[in-house]
């Protein structure tokens, strides 16, 4: 199978320790970028999620749909107010 030159720029310390983890697993650099890429090609994805800084569970569609349905209930005046409970800490049960 022909090869070809594959040419990517990368901080020097991150390529540093890719180097390092490499060799303590046995492989070269080159090795774990075709790991990589074979993978990716096989799966049809990343081998990895890939999220913004904002991924969160708070933001999902259905935790949105719910917060705004509170927000109108309370609102329209349909609320229910609840006395705040007391929780001892684990620490004072000792």
């Amino acid at each position: 199978m022909p090869t070809t030159t594959f040419s990517i720029r990368m901080d020097s310390d991150v390529k540093r320790e890719l180097d390092n983890f490499c060799s303590e697993v046995g492989m070269n650099t080159t090795t774990a970028i075709n790991l990589f890429a074979r993978k990716v090609i096989r799966e049809k994805k990343l081998p990895f999620e890939v999220t913004t800084k904002d991924s969160s569970p708070f933001y999902s569609e259905s935790n949105i749909e719910r917060l705004t349905k509170s927000i109108a209930n309370a609102k329209a005046g349909k609320v229910t107010y609840h006395e705040p409970l007391e929780v001892e800490d684990e620490e004072s049960m000792d």
